[in-house]
């Protein structure tokens, strides 16, 4: 009989030990899965599922401050395809139309692309014609190269916009 309790107790044993073992691991996974994977610049230009994932991580951590309920980002395509102009010439008019009608305080503007200057051509020629002030409360937040950052910075200085520059 006393056989028998010792095996039943190490039986009992084993089995919280694998159970805790088994807590353990899902409790790691989990930690893993909140965490989300730091993703790295594309290659391809032409990937915009990539360049979305991308670029969605980055602004992720750049929302504080903004009080609307969700950013407003423009993705400006890379490539000298027809195709590439005429989604970039769109891409240019609506900026241009939204900066005419003015974005209300709290909003965040996001302006990235696979192509650092494409991205900020099409920023400094959307904004130029922006009256003074009309930014004020607005956040910019232009994704892009240090080199393009300065042109970028004086187009929207004089809109009071609040500016934030990401280095890609």
């Amino acid at each position: 009989m006393r056989k028998l309790t010792l095996v039943a107790t190490a039986l009992a044993l084993t089995g919280c030990l694998a159970l805790s073992a088994c807590n353990n691991s899902s409790d790691n996974q989990q930690q893993a899965a909140a965490q989300p994977q730091k993703l790295t610049k594309p290659t391809d230009p032409n990937d915009m599922k990539a360049w979305n994932a991308y670029l969605g991580q980055i602004v992720q951590q750049n929302m504080q401050g903004m009080t609307a309920p969700q950013p407003y980002p423009y993705l400006v395509p890379a490539g000298d395809s027809d195709d590439a102009k005429d989604a970039f010439d769109r891409q240019l008019s609506n900026v241009q139309d939204t900066v005419a009608r003015g974005v209300l305080p709290g909003n965040l503007l996001v302006f990235a692309g696979p192509s650092s200057g494409k991205t900020a051509d099409l920023l400094t020629t959307a904004f130029k014609d922006a009256k003074p002030g009309s930014f004020k409360g607005v956040i910019v937040l232009f994704i892009g190269d240090q080199a393009d950052e300065q042109r970028v910075d004086d187009v929207l200085k004089p809109t009071n916009a609040t500016i934030r520059f990401v280095q890609m």
